[in-house]
């Protein structure tokens, strides 16, 4: 066989997309955070934004991104001032008028009127930088140092008005030559030019790539069309506008008089005041005319200036995005390039995460969009949130973590269609095909204990459950909506999952009662609902246990409150306060139904309300069950517990051995 020709093989840096070492985003965590939000009463969509606002345990979310935008801006408003040209500006003009005096005391051959009149036009100097820059506009120097240092002054008011209209000309334009300068003019009459026909629709594609062939040095980021380099120049000459519209009156004025000296004359102005005219003309939609207060130490130069105030735009533009508050948001809309322009790119990575994190969600089945346009939890999600929600009860129970693990479905008989790893002391019998696998997978010809899966198995029909919950408003007003949503979550896993024979109806029961689907129940928005009708409750669980003549019926019913409500023949709700006689005798006529049906009953009181103890105790009692009275925190470890004692201790009959938490 030939060898690979590795020369062919090459490698270059990674660049771009996501970091390839960094870990997979963790759906666990987000799943099990938006099923507490659905539990408490949010949408699915309304969850899953609130996650991704609040990050996870390791992991920014939104409004922790967004307050760091804010204080970005923060710092740039506070740290920084308008008058840095100005500052400059003095300080030149300062330094050229001392080295002139300095000339004038040494110069022992100048004639003495001259140097008395030399003196007098500098010791009356106005104060106003810009027209003494204008007086001093045609005085003889007698110091060359002096004149340079003037002469200073016009170079950088030009450099400055350029740097706010094409970042970066400060610096390439310094100690630039009278050729560089005429290049520059002439390329902003073309673009003037250019920008004009594009005005008029006469503007072409061919015109733009002779521009950029004559002129794109000045250019580094190479647009390829008019209009992106549009865009460009627009966003920097409203920054620019904004900067200006910021300063004060006097900075203006000031401003404004010096730049006529900009390059020794007014021909350059006049130009970059008709390139502001087409530019807004063809951008209107930037903001031109907003005010930021800037009252800070560090002095601006109009360059920088309007960088700084493109920075601020960046920021706002940032908020927005990270708000999400906006009709059709989503987190692909954040800019991750400006993003780590503005805060590193340690935030860039956090919003790619969280970009990849909210994809995740909709693309990996555990949400969906419903017919109404809204996100929904899938079967697959409320199975994973399920799953968690029971490893926290279980942890409830045994104390400790990890301690809980249902290692039997159920005793020899059905096989359940799942497997499992053997554990020593198992008798059920090997899946050859999964142990096979197994031990190929590992690259072996020979099969080791870890290799073995056994199948579980399960005996047909054992139970049939009615779990009834309180959904009446106390329940939510108590705080206690959300544990009897896990309540419910964990107990339909725990028998979906490892009681398959069994079967569970779950009857949620307000001012009236209903059969509910796990989904159903788990999305079920608090209700501002008068009545707490058991009568009704039980009216479902008896038909429920008649439906299976051979299972064993076990009735659980959760509550907080007395009887309030019954049915009426009519099939209408009677509610009265305190509870009605008929109300009561109708809820135990039912119970007292449920007991010959063979039920093995158990309250689960909630409060302290002494109407309720006695009611509930009263209600065990007649029908030989017991009555637990949990925190809310617990609800959850009681049920199961109720639930999984009466299997330990053999109440449904043919159990090989005891299920091991």
């Amino acid at each position: 066989m030939a060898r690979p020709n590795r020369r062919l093989q090459r490698y270059t840096p990674y660049v771009d997309g996501p970091d390839p070492l960094a870990p997979p985003v963790d759906l666990a965590e987000a799943l099990d955070a938006i099923g507490q939000d659905v539990m408490a009463g949010y949408s699915p969509e309304r969850a899953m934004r609130e996650f991704l606002r609040r990050g996870g345990k390791d992991q920014a979310g939104l409004d922790e991104l967004a307050r760091r935008v804010a204080e970005r801006r923060k710092e740039l408003t506070q740290r920084n001032n308008l008058d840095g040209t100005l500052q400059q500006v003095k300080e030149l003009l300062d330094r050229a008028v001392l080295a002139e005096r300095k000339q004038l005391a040494r110069d022992v051959d100048m004639d003495e009127g001259e140097r008395a009149l030399a003196q007098l036009q500098l010791d009356n100097l106005p104060s106003s930088p810009a027209a003494a820059v204008n007086e001093l506009t045609g005085y003889d120097w007698r110091s060359s140092e002096a004149r340079a240092e003037f002469e200073k002054i016009k170079d950088l008011l030009g450099r400055e008005v350029l740097d706010q209209r094409i970042a970066g000309m400060k610096e390439a334009l310094e100690n630039a030559t009278d050729a560089d300068r005429a290049a520059l003019n002439e390329m902003l009459a073309d673009l003037n030019e250019l920008l004009e026909a594009r005005q008029q629709g006469r503007d072409t594609q061919e015109q733009f790539n002779d521009f950029m062939a004559k002129h794109g040095e000045y250019f580094p980021e190479q647009p390829g069309t008019l209009d992106e380099l549009l865009d460009t120049l627009a966003s920097r000459a409203a920054a620019a506008q904004r900067m200006r519209n910021s300063m004060t009156q006097e900075q203006r004025d000031e401003l404004d008089a010096l730049a006529q000296q900009a390059f020794g004359s007014n021909e350059l102005m006049s130009t970059l005041h008709q390139l502001d005219d087409n530019l807004r003309a063809l951008r209107p939609g930037e903001d031109w005319g907003s005010v930021e207060r800037m009252d800070g130490d560090n002095g601006l130069g109009l360059g920088d200036g309007t960088g700084v105030f493109q920075d601020l735009a960046d920021l706002d533009a940032l908020a927005e995005q990270l708000a999400q508050s906006y009709q059709g948001s989503q987190l692909d809309d954040v800019d991750l390039e400006k993003l780590s322009r503005q805060l590193g790119q340690d935030a860039a990575v956090d919003a790619r995460t969280l970009q990849q994190l909210e994809k995740a969600l909709k693309e990996s089945g555990t949400m969906r969009r419903g017919s109404d346009g809204q996100l929904a939890l899938t079967p697959k999600a409320m199975r994973q949130l399920g799953k968690s929600v029971l490893r926290a009860v279980a942890d409830t129970m045994s104390g400790r973590q990890g301690g809980h693990e249902v290692r039997r479905s159920g005793a020899a008989g059905e096989p359940s269609g799942s497997t499992r790893p053997w554990v020593f002391g198992d008798t059920e019998p090997w899946d050859v095909s999964r142990t096979i696998t197994n031990a190929l997978a590992r690259g072996s010809r020979t099969i080791q204990v870890d290799d073995v899966e056994i199948q579980e198995t399960e005996a047909r029909t054992q139970a049939c459950v009615a779990l009834l919950v309180d959904t009446s408003f106390s329940m939510a007003m108590e705080g206690r909506w959300v544990p009897m949503k896990r309540t419910a979550l964990a107990l339909h896993t725990l028998v979906t999952s490892r009681f398959r024979g069994d079967d569970l109806q779950l009857i949620g029961f307000g001012r009236a009662a209903q059969v509910m689907e796990i989904e159903q129940l788990v999305g079920l928005d608090e209700k501002w609902e008068k009545g707490t009708n058991l009568h009704h409750a039980l009216l479902l669980a008896n038909r429920h246990f008649r439906k299976h003549p051979n299972a064993q019926p076990v009735l659980l019913i959760v509550t907080d409150g007395e009887p309030t409500s019954h049915l009426e023949r009519d099939g209408e709700v009677f509610f009265d306060y305190p509870p009605n006689p008929m109300t009561i005798a109708l809820a135990v006529r039912e119970l007292d139904g449920s007991t010959r049906l063979g039920a093995r009953t158990t309250f689960f009181r909630l409060g302290d309300d002494p109407g309720l103890a006695r009611f509930v105790d009263a209600m065990a009692k007649r029908a030989g069950g017991t009555v637990v009275s949990p925190e809310s925190d617990d609800l959850g470890a009681a049920v199961l517990g109720s639930y999984l004692t009466s299997r330990r201790n053999g109440a449904f009959g043919g159990w090989g051995r005891d299920e091991e938490w």
